[in-house]
């Protein structure tokens, strides 16, 4: 199996040195292509040998920054047109839903956005709901409205390079921080159209590079007959970038994640997907009516920083890691306000074991931070989690502990998302001893997950 077998190279990687003077990544060829008149990345790619960066092998890897945090969602939400008042939300608190879809931008977002600002991302996180991005970027040249803005075939790479640049700069700028999940809005196509589906894919592509190389979580919204059925059809392809999560939209009423015609239940098996289920109708809570979509989810949202205090007494130490054996990097004074990205375990300090990971990505004891729990954690923060795909075509085995010798207990198959807590050397694969913990408690070889190293600990995740 993939743990500790000698299995070939993977497939897409470039055979041959990248050219002197010339440094990697889609900016740099962008630039370069323009410069020499090419048409597209991908030329002078080919050019130069080496496969364009929106054509990468299909895990790339997620560039999270130092005080990045993921967070999964699973249960009901619901989506609309406009973010909804804060005393809309509150109202909804009486409604089954715990998490909601915004819209954070795109040449072909429709609806005003007065209420969607960063105050009001926090106000309503802290009351527990969970965000779901959405990013409505160009359009097939085959699909959408016929005022929407479209796709260019010869420069599908680079749009999908520049809607992934302005998503992420209008998640900064509503304090979704690195971590976070952003789903591009693809609309309904037509898939009979070959030139235009491979130009939706290259475009979706350079999309999903861009997203991980600015270190958030790549996610796409589709029709399951088109962009869904599309993606699927290219999922172990080393031509185009694969997503981290799908959200489908098929309104059939079922609120089923798996089952899906034309998705095997083989892809985006591990809190990757997401489903909009029934379309634009009203619903009351709280008094309070709103035109809203239907969604089930078990997949990738946004993460937020939140706000508490210092309540020691004197000056609490924050360190790079978890854990009173890292070094002390800074302090922070009496009663100074702390930006919490998550929670992890550590060394116990007090009555409790958990730390708090700041938005630069040092680490307190969570004992002297004014979070509800002095024993454990603290909704609604969510769990220090970096997820990173499974690279290897035939998955990756899940064990009970960090070397091929322990129990194996599990599979995760390849594009599935290895929920990463924390590393730790073990037995050698290849070119790695180490060990990723996932969320579960299982353990993976790190070598066939997509993380930045493939020979020692990858940044932004503390040792077990």
């Amino acid at each position: 199996m993939p743990d500790n077998s000698r299995r070939k190279e993977r497939r897409g990687l470039p055979a041959t040195p990248f050219p002197s003077g010339v440094t990697r990544g889609p900016r740099r060829l962008a630039a370069l292509a323009a410069a020499a008149g090419l048409a597209t990345v991908a030329t002078l790619a080919t050019l130069v040998g080496l496969a364009a960066p929106a054509l990468a092998a299909p895990a790339t890897t997620v560039r999270y920054g130092a005080g990045a945090a993921a967070t999964a969602y699973s249960g009901r939400a619901f989506d609309t047109c406009t973010a909804p008042a804060l005393s809309t939300v509150i109202a909804w608190g009486a409604s089954p839903y715990r998490a909601l879809g915004i819209y954070i931008g795109g040449v072909n977002r429709t609806c005003a956005q007065a209420e969607l600002t960063a105050s009001w991302v926090g106000a309503v996180s802290r009351l527990g709901w969970r965000l779901l991005p959405v990013y409505k970027g160009l359009q097939a040249p085959c699909g959408g409205k016929p005022t929407d803005s479209k796709i260019a075939a010869a420069s599908a790479g680079a749009e999908g390079t520049a809607a992934a640049d302005d998503a992420v700069t209008q998640a900064k700028a509503l304090g979704l921080i690195s971590g976070s999940a952003i789903y591009n809005d693809l609309e309904t196509y037509a898939t009979a159209n070959a030139s235009c589906r491979t130009t939706v894919l290259h475009y979706l592509s350079a999309w999903t590079s861009e997203i991980h190389r600015l270190g958030y979580m790549a996610g796409v919204y589709a029709q399951l007959a088109s962009g869904a059925h599309d993606l699927a059809s290219v999922y172990a392809s080393a031509s185009y970038a694969r997503p981290d999560a799908l959200w489908i939209a098929r309104y059939d009423g079922s609120t089923s994640l798996t089952g899906w015609a034309g998705i095997p239940d083989t892809n985006w098996t591990t809190r990757q997907r997401a489903k909009q289920y029934s379309n634009s109708h009203n619903e009351t809570y709280g008094g309070v009516t709103l035109s809203i979509d239907n969604d089930q989810v078990n997949a990738p949202v946004a993460t937020v920083g939140y706000s508490y205090s210092v309540t020691s007494s004197t000056v609490l130490n924050a360190r790079t890691g978890p854990a009173t054996s890292y070094p002390v990097v800074k302090t922070h004074d009496p009663g100074s306000t702390l930006t919490i990205a998550c929670q992890a375990p550590g060394t116990k300090t007090g009555s409790t074991t958990a730390w708090d990971k700041l938005a630069d990505g040092t680490y307190v004891t969570d004992f002297f931070v004014s979070t509800p729990s002095k024993t454990g954690y603290s909704a609604p923060l969510p769990r220090c989690r970096y997820p990173y795909q499974v690279s290897a075509a035939g998955g990756v085995r899940e064990r009970t502990g960090p070397g091929a010798a322990n129990r194996a207990v599990g599979m995760l198959p390849a594009g599935a998302l290895a929920w990463v807590t924390c590393q730790q050397r073990g037995s050698l694969t290849r070119t790695s001893r180490i060990w990723d913990k996932l969320s579960d408690g299982r353990w993976v070889t790190d070598y066939y997950v997509a993380s930045p190293s493939k020979t020692s600990y990858s940044k932004p995740v503390p040792r077990c």
